[in-house]
């Protein structure tokens, strides 16, 4: 069964700092790009960055260029997302999602599988 566990959200002030983790299982850990995406209050899901199966390519929404770092520990079967510089607009739950593909993607339903998401609150 494929899963997808995040977890580091949580309450932080603008400025701040949290690093995102996202666990997944072994068989589509290995093959598959992976994303992060969110979706704040009264919102649509939006991107937020991507990273290829190897770790060599990544892309981010220009909200969070400079601000967010994501990687992938593959002998670990996680990818996180290190956020640094929050601000208040950064509030959202923030999701992981892996995509049956090598490589990086904006959009939504090219990704196959999903996390339950992880809140994170950033105050002003």
């Amino acid at each position: 069964q494929v899963q997808l566990v995040e977890s580091g959200g949580g309450l932080v002030q603008a400025g701040g700092s949290l690093r995102l983790s996202c666990a997944a299982s072994r068989r589509i850990f290995s093959d598959y790009a992976m994303g992060w995406f969110r979706r704040a209050p009264g919102k649509e899901r939006e991107f937020v960055a991507s990273i290829s199966w190897s770790g060599g390519s990544t892309i981010y929404a220009d909200s969070v260029k400079g601000r967010f770092t994501i990687s992938r520990g593959n002998a670990k079967n996680t990818v996180y997302l290190q956020m640094n510089s929050l601000k208040p607009e950064d509030t959202a739950v923030y999701y992981c999602a892996a995509r049956t593909s090598y490589s990086t993607s904006y959009y939504l339903d090219q990704y196959n599988y999903w996390g339950q998401g992880t809140q994170v609150t950033v105050s002003s």
